[in-house]
């Protein structure tokens, strides 16, 4: 049974970062074996060994790029955050743009994205336990959530930060599992920006409220 020592000693960075067209195309073709692997019979029967074979290269090739399963399962994930985070990163810290008008922008475009990716995020979520304590994992997570402080710093600027925090946790976990619940289904693209909507009226309903409290207090004697 693999612990949770087991789980922190695994190395999940790459070894070494491909520097030529023909390195980059070796570890292109590598994750979209791996991607085709995870969607067809799941991460518990991905290997290197299956990755290589369907990727066409030698498991001694793989091997110079990632030095176990759990390092290529990570890439995937972190390109998956780094997805996300770029997506958040877009929308929030658009100044030019009201708050609430940039948090319904996300919730649509967060939406949409989880039910694009559903196969293979949940492919990656049976896979966390090779890779979520790695110091890596973390870093990525720590990323996303920045960005959303910054935004509710600038939305609610007289807040405490008990407040803020409490608002970003729950709009970021709102997100992560309602999106996730929803996009389990194969949606129609009606369906899915119905839900959207609903989605993100009850969230900036929410931001609406805090904001008219954060403005109450800017005007008080």
């Amino acid at each position: 049974m693999m612990t949770a020592t087991t789980r922190q000693s695994l190395p999940v960075a790459s070894r070494k970062q491909p520097k030529q067209a023909r390195s980059n195309h070796l570890v292109a073709a590598v994750l979209d074996a791996a991607v085709q692997v995870l969607t067809s019979e799941g991460a518990q029967r991905l290997t290197t060994a299956r990755v290589a074979e369907r990727a066409g290269v030698s498991v001694g090739s793989l091997y110079q790029y990632f030095p176990n399963k759990a390092a290529i399962l990570f890439r995937l994930q972190s390109d998956e955050w780094r997805r996300t985070t770029a997506l958040l990163c877009g929308i929030l810290q658009d100044g030019s743009v009201p708050p609430l008008a940039r948090l319904r922008a996300l919730v649509h475009a967060f939406i949409q994205s989880e039910c694009e990716e559903a196969p293979i995020r949940g492919a990656l979520n049976d896979a966390a336990p090779l890779y979520r304590d790695a110091p890596e994992a973390a870093e990525a997570r720590a990323s996303g959530r920045h960005v959303f402080d910054s935004f509710l710093q600038e939305a609610l600027p007289r807040a405490d930060m008990g407040t803020r925090s409490l608002a970003a946790d729950l709009v970021r976990t709102t997100l992560s599992q309602v999106g996730s619940s929803f996009s389990e289904t194969p949606r129609t693209a009606p369906e899915i920006a119905a839900y959207a909507d609903a989605l993100a009226d009850m969230l900036c309903a929410y931001l609406q409220g805090l904001m008219a409290r954060d403005q109450a207090a800017a005007t008080a004697p």
